[in-house]
């Protein structure tokens, strides 16, 4: 295979990715064609005929034959982006996307309230997978720390590795457990985005989350609420006084998981939409019957 240019490589990526109709082939071409290339959308436009070596065409090819069968693009990558962080991805973990990003957004005035009025701020994240929400809180509340949880090895390496590349190791603890099971001490906040699918559905999903996001991490039981209802029933004990839970929600869960909440002792404070306008998030507190 002969030298091409960076310019014509992404202009055959780009060709190659329409006609598999990739929704955005124009960008998804960019970021295989950058990452395997070492280069930046800059070198593309100031020096558009610099030779790309050989090698690395034949990954971009390769990752292209990937897209094709229906691996995600940042399966392929390897990583993704979410809240300002790069976030290394691994078979087991699920991809974080934006619409949690509502979730960190909800909660995150209350993890620096928290940290302000008493100089720190105990996190507890369930089913942390990559780490992602407990580290997009990290990063931005310097007293806060985390204890993210889940029930895979692979997980929680991928997670203390992301730790690590954004700087907060000395502040996020990786621990094995099944929910509340090995998790010691009180937390000021406990957040999650559990599985929420309801059992029947899966097979529903696209492609892309259906063969490449691990089960476990989408699989809800049979009508998608049983996380909650664990959760509701198991966090009291592990919350100070004045602790705070947050959850992701289905778009249309939200009454279902206000009334599990409620049934425990928990009144629901704030809930947010995503981007697309659709219900995402929800705050709860503790507040018991007097």
């Amino acid at each position: 295979m002969p030298p091409v240019t960076l310019a014509a490589l992404l202009r055959d990526s780009r060709q190659r990715l329409a006609k598999a109709g990739v929704d955005d082939p124009g960008f998804e071409a960019r970021l295989i064609v950058e990452h395997f290339s070492d280069t930046t959308q800059t070198k593309a436009i100031t020096h558009p005929d610099c030779q790309v070596e050989t090698q690395v065409t034949k990954q971009v090819a390769e990752a292209i034959e990937r897209r094709f069968a229906g691996e995600p693009l940042y399966r392929i990558l390897g990583y993704r982006e979410f809240y300002g962080l790069k976030l290394t991805l691994s078979p087991e973990t699920l991809e974080p996307r934006p619409d949690t990003e509502t979730l960190v957004d909800l909660v995150l005035p209350e993890v620096r309230r928290i940290a302000g009025a008493n100089g720190h701020c105990r996190i507890l994240d369930l089913g942390t997978g990559t780490g992602a929400i407990a580290l997009a809180l990290l990063s931005v509340v310097p007293q806060a720390e985390a204890v993210g949880t889940d029930i895979s090895d692979d997980a929680l390496e991928t997670a203390r590795r992301n730790a690590d590349i954004n700087f907060v190791p000395e502040r996020f603890t990786a621990l094995k457990s099944n929910w509340f099971q090995n998790v010691d001490g009180q937390f000021d906040v406990i957040v999650s985005n559990p599985p929420y699918i309801p059992t029947a559905e899966l097979e529903t999903l696209p492609r892309e989350v259906r063969e490449h996001d691990p089960r476990a991490a989408l699989d809800g039981g049979p009508d998608g609420l049983a996380p909650y209802r664990l959760i509701a029933a198991q966090a009291q004990e592990r919350l100070t006084r004045e602790g705070l839970i947050a959850v992701e929600t289905g778009y249309d869960q939200k009454a279902a998981v206000a009334a599990i909440f409620a049934d425990e002792g928990y009144a629901a404070l704030k809930a947010a939409r995503d981007l697309g306008g659709r219900d995402r998030a929800m705050l709860f507190a503790f507040r018991p019957e007097s």
